[in-house]
């Protein structure tokens, strides 16, 4: 099952889309959520920075997130060469994304940066990718 965000006049909502039909038709809105992502990456590990439930939130955002990037770097993947070092790259990024991304969010900050750390490895990656020419130029 796909979380994926939405934002709609200044609020985000995390949809269900298991079969992405949705998330073809909804552009992402990449600096808010890097924005997102430093922040949360950035906070220290210990001590009570965040309330639970925000940590969960949180997660779940960066989840839905990471998954519709995840498919926008497959698409690109796909295109690569079979022998091209920068596809078994890839692949290997988004098998680590696959396997993060597959266990529940939880109401942790350690849960919230491991997700925000998926979604910044599937944009670098993306970058690259769009820079060795393939897809759409980085936004």
């Amino acid at each position: 099952m796909s979380d994926t965000p939405l934002q709609t006049s200044g609020t985000v909502l995390v949809l269900c889309d298991p079969h992405g039909l949705l998330t073809r038709e909804i552009p992402l809105d990449r600096e808010p959520i890097m924005l997102l992502v430093t922040a949360v990456i950035a906070l220290p590990a210990t001590g009570d920075t965040l309330p639970p439930t925000d940590c969960e939130q949180i997660a779940r955002l960066l989840a839905g997130h990471a998954r519709v990037v995840a498919d926008d770097v497959r698409a690109l993947c796909a295109q690569l060469p079979r022998r091209s070092p920068l596809r078994s790259l890839t692949e290997t990024v988004l098998g680590e994304a696959r396997r993060r991304l597959s266990v529940d969010p939880r109401p942790t900050l350690a849960s919230a940066q491991n997700r925000a750390r998926v979604v910044r490895i599937l944009y670098e990656r993306l970058d690259q990718l769009q820079a060795a020419g393939y897809g759409l130029p980085p936004s």
